[in-house]
């Protein structure tokens, strides 16, 4: 899949810890720079992170999620180098974009990305779930009541709860 054919973002949570994993699946999330649990990334949907969203299911969470929760994702625990806040300021005196809502719309559309705010960290340190995880808990599939693998429009709610 070529950088065109891009058409979804994805928020992925590491929920799980990685004691007696493999090499590799550690070597995924450490690539995925999900080094510990309740941390968070934002990526693109290209065959590569596809390829490493399934070798990792097993200790991770992802969905689409919409713009109003990503700008209270980036508000709420958005960092830059120094650990200070991620602030709207921030934005308007480090890149072209004039508001917060401009960027995450131009980010939404594959006509910016994170890197285009100098200094923001790529990883988010996001809280346990208020009132825990779903039902089944964090070692199953989100698909039969648990916490894990792909949730589409779900992980608003996750986010939500966490941040």
């Amino acid at each position: 899949m070529t950088e065109d054919q891009r058409t979804k973002r994805f928020v992925v949570i590491r929920i799980r810890g990685t004691l007696d994993r493999s090499y590799s699946v550690k070597r995924t999330l450490e690539l995925l720079k999900l080094h510990k649990s309740n941390h968070c990334v934002l990526l693109d949907d290209r065959k590569t992170y596809r390829g490493m969203l399934q070798k990792a299911k097993d200790l991770i969470t992802w969905g689409e999620p919409d713009a109003q929760t990503l700008k209270e994702l980036l508000l709420k625990r958005g960092r830059v180098i120094g650990g200070d806040k991620f602030t709207e300021d921030y934005l308007k005196k480090h890149t072209n974009f004039t508001s917060l809502d401009q960027f995450i719309e131009k980010y939404l559309s594959f006509e910016a990305e994170l890197s285009d705010i100098e200094g923001l960290k790529p990883v988010f340190r996001l809280h346990p779930p208020k009132k825990g995880h779903e039902r089944g808990g964090v070692k199953y599939a989100y698909t039969t009541g648990g916490a894990l693998g792909y949730r589409a429009d779900d992980i608003n709610k996750l986010l939500i709860q966490m941040s």
